[in-house]
């Protein structure tokens, strides 16, 4: 794989640390600030939401020009944000420094797949998406456990200026190592909203949606499933969650080899896998070695979509790519938080602490119907299917 991958894994490694490592602070945060704890994770409620619309609004802007010095540009704007709340005198500019590194991440993301994929033959274009996301997944693993130590130990400032250095590596990175890329020839506006008009593409958007919202609605409130079903200690429930995080990096490595071979089987094959893991994860979560287990296959199983999804969306907007791929991470959020919103409601309505389990489930199973039924239909190759991308400048080193 090119050492530009290695550049772009670690943007997306400072970008998921910015993104998980405040959640095991939020009580530092809220007392420091003289804000409650509520208040305090509009902090995640605000960044997630930003994330969405900076994946539509920013890529959109910045369809037009060169990919390389988007990214950096990006990056800018990711060290501006951290760095605002690192110094952050109240609540209200530590809002507005996340709202800021918020805006970057779904058009990072978006833009950095193509980037990536661009970078390696037409066989391993999921390959170097997974690995480009192995950033993100990392992040998962070390983001909530390292992230809660440094602030526990320095104060949680340190946490978003370590962030802000860890984004500074990162621009140097692609600075040096990332391909330098043309602008992509007549493009606008009206062209790369144009892929929204193809029934595929809406398509990818809705297992995009319905794939994350499976995992996270399962995932939300895992911290009650393992405190009062399962019966672990609430100060393991950090570590067991870096089990997850494990599984996701071995699930994102793995689910875009499985992508490149065979893209919809992999991703029914997937989803039908993680449908089966949340409804033994719910009937066993009695059981501390089951839920052991089922925590690391959940992870696994859970995040092994990404890359297929987003090569799925970009085959079929082939001459949007860019566009595409930053619906698709909105999309992801937006699953995340339909998970989160339904898994709320399955415990408010008093059906217990894995019931947010089986309604990951059954939302999974929402997502295998629609990929299958996608597959299914009768499609011509992409070639005919989409107008035919502009040409674009050859890798140069």
């Amino acid at each position: 794989m090119p050492i530009g991958l290695l550049a772009l894994a670690l943007g997306g490694f400072g970008i998921g640390l910015t993104e998980f490592g405040i959640v095991g602070l939020l009580p530092e945060v809220a007392e420091d600030l003289g804000v409650t704890e509520q208040v305090a994770g509009y902090l995640v409620s605000g960044y997630a939401l930003s994330v969405a619309v900076g994946a539509i609004v920013l890529t959109a802007a910045i369809a037009r020009f060169d990919r390389k010095k988007v990214l950096l540009s990006l990056m800018a704007l990711f060290i501006v944000g951290n760095l605002l709340s690192a110094i952050a005198p109240n609540y209200e500019v530590l809002m507005a420094g996340r709202i800021v590194a918020a805006l970057c991440h779904g058009a990072f993301f978006g833009v950095g797949a193509v980037v990536a994929s661009d970078m390696v033959a037409e066989n391993k274009k999921a390959g170097a998406i997974s690995l480009m996301f192995a950033g993100l997944t990392a992040a998962n693993v070390l983001g909530v456990p390292l992230g809660t130590l440094l602030g526990q130990q320095l104060g949680w400032r340190s946490t978003f200026w370590a962030i802000t250095i860890i984004g500074v590596v990162a621009l140097i990175g692609i600075q040096l190592l990332v391909p330098a890329t043309a602008a992509p020839a007549n493009t606008s506006l009206r062209s790369e909203f144009g892929a929204f008009r193809r029934p595929q593409v809406w398509v990818s958007l809705v297992i995009s949606v319905l794939s994350f919202g499976g995992v996270i609605g399962g995932f939300t409130y895992i911290a009650f499933t393992l405190t009062e079903v399962s019966g672990f200690a609430t100060t393991t429930v950090p570590w067991l969650l870096v089990l997850f995080g494990v599984g996701t990096f071995i699930g994102n490595y793995f689910g875009g080899k499985a992508a490149d071979k065979a893209l919809n089987t992999s991703l029914i094959v997937i989803l039908a896998l993680l449908t089966v893991v949340l409804g033994v994860f719910a009937l066993t979560a009695e059981n501390k070695a089951m839920t052991v287990i089922s925590l690391l296959l959940m992870g696994t199983v859970g995040l092994a979509t990404a890359p297929g999804l987003m090569v799925r969306i970009m085959r079929h907007a082939e001459d949007a790519p860019t566009m595409a791929s930053g619906a698709n991470i909105a999309a992801f959020n937006v699953g995340n938080a339909l998970g989160a919103w339904l898994g709320g409601l399955a415990l408010a309505a008093g059906y217990g602490y894995v019931s947010p389990l089986w309604v990951g489930a059954g939302v999974t199973v929402a997502g295998l119907v629609v990929v299958a039924a996608g597959s299914a239909r009768p499609s011509r190759k992409v070639a005919e299917e989409v107008v035919p991308a502009p040409a674009t400048a050859g890798v140069a080193g």
